[in-house]
């Protein structure tokens, strides 16, 4: 039986130890390559768009000829104002694409040692650098599965059966339950999306599926308004998982990974974040045949595409 990819030398091709043993300069160079693609690493002004620049190399920064402002490679991008060498930036990224399931942020605070707070907010920089390219706004086309899954709002229940009360009814529930509906199409993207019930996944549908798609359910009653607009083919759950090629596999898949991320790694995710989580095991999903190298330096791509985060600059001045 031929090896898996995942298990084979092919898809290891970056390692802590060769970070580290390269060192600071090679981690720099490697963002500037990133960051200045079209020009192998040589600044461009983030102003005026100017080729020619200063390399001010006492501070590792860059002045434009043109315009004279000075910038380094994370200004404008979601590492601006950062503290860490960039060298512990990669490492984290590495650290961040080789975990299938996730990290916690505190074993990720104790490999990079730093803060608790730090890692946490680096984490959810790298998720929305993440979602930059699971969130394209692009139509899914060809053959999509749909299908939700609830999480979060878990109460506990009295430990008397006596006082125990009926925490299906919404007087009894926390507020904190959020469902995250999935729309995956085979052999491409993952388009996960938040929302308060499993039922908002038909207008979500009508907005981001095309009307030349065909797709898959399950037997919950809500999904019937989609044979409106598609041919869909259903599933009961209560039989069978799959029915002579009708199924929602790659979508359960998906649930499966982000199931065991929020259980397993961070036990607790705030309904504030939860969209990040779904966003990052959209794009671990959607990656999952890529060596840890492309895995790692696509990251780096698109944290230096992104702008400067509105919800994480001066998270901790809350100037948010």
């Amino acid at each position: 039986m031929a090896q898996h990819f995942l298990l084979s030398a092919a898809a290891r091709t970056l390692s802590l130890r060769t970070i580290y043993k390269d060192g600071e300069e090679a981690a720099y160079a490697k963002f500037c390559e990133m960051r200045w693609p079209e020009t192998n690493g040589d600044a461009i002004c983030p102003d005026c768009g100017c080729c020619e620049t200063y390399k001010i190399t006492t501070r590792r920064k860059f002045k434009c000829k043109a315009c004279s402002r000075q910038f380094s490679v994370t200004s404008g991008t979601i590492f601006a104002s950062r503290k860490m060498a960039f060298v512990d930036l990669l490492a984290a990224i590495c650290i961040t694409v080789n975990a299938a399931k996730g990290v916690s942020m505190v074993q990720l605070s104790r490999d990079l040692d730093c803060q608790y707070k730090t890692a946490f907010v680096l984490a959810h920089k790298l998720r929305e650098a993440m979602a930059s390219e699971v969130q394209t706004g692009a139509m899914l086309q060809g053959h999509i599965e749909i299908d939700g899954a609830y999480f979060g709002g878990h109460i506990r229940p009295e430990n008397h059966k006596a006082d125990r009360k009926d925490r299906r009814l919404k007087e009894h529930q926390n507020g904190r339950r959020r469902v995250v509906v999935v729309m995956r199409e085979r052999h491409g993207r993952t388009l996960p999306i938040v929302t308060m019930s499993e039922a908002d996944g038909v207008v979500l549908a009508n907005e981001n599926v095309d009307r030349m798609a065909t797709m898959s359910a399950d037997e919950a009653s809500h999904w019937d308004m989609l044979h409106n607009g598609w041919n869909v083919d259903r599933v009961n759950h209560s039989e069978v998982y799959s029915d002579h090629g009708k199924h929602t596999n790659w979508a359960e898949s998906y649930f499966s990974r982000l199931r065991r991320m929020v259980v397993g790694q961070h036990h607790h995710v705030s309904p504030q974040y939860l969209h990040q989580y779904a966003n990052q095991a959209a794009w671990l999903e959607d990656n999952r045949r890529k060596d840890n190298g492309a895995l790692a330096f696509g990251l780096v791509q698109n944290a230096m595409g992104c702008p400067v985060s509105r919800a994480w600059k001066g998270y901790w001045q809350k100037v948010a």
